[in-house]
């Protein structure tokens, strides 16, 4: 991680994923796959994940709530979104938030680093390559 990302972490307690992403690592992932099916793999990989708990899943929206407790005491929220482009493809985009007013060290960006690592590998061979 960069200094320049750990930096940015000392005032900001929120990181999330777009397309206009300058980080190609905070792009926005797509998969070809119908929304209906990305939601069952990306629901039951994320509810795999140790360390991280589901707490709310809502499919008709394509929103999965989820929460992350850090060594440091801190609860940290994160929301998955998957978002059908096409009738064959969709997209994911996660946004992580921390509790409490202080910065989070750069932790946001690596939860979601870590996360998008998971589905990559899970959904390699339904993964859209820019």
């Amino acid at each position: 991680m960069s200094l320049k990302r750990t930096l940015v972490g000392v005032v900001r307690s929120h990181e999330g994923t777009s397309d206009r992403a300058k980080d190609p690592k905070m792009k926005t992932r797509y998969y070809n796959l119908s929304r209906d099916k990305a939601w069952e793999e990306v629901s039951s990989t994320l509810k795999k994940v140790p360390g991280f708990k589901v707490l709310h899943e809502v499919p008709s929206v394509g929103e999965i709530t989820m929460e992350k407790r850090t060594g440091f005491g801190r609860t940290i929220d994160i929301t998955v979104s998957i978002l059908s482009v096409t009738p064959v493809r969709s997209a994911v985009d996660i946004y992580s938030a921390s509790r409490g007013s202080l910065g989070d060290m750069g932790a946001n960006y690596r939860i979601i680093i870590q996360l998008f690592s998971i589905l990559d590998k899970k959904l390699a061979q339904y993964k859209v390559h820019s």
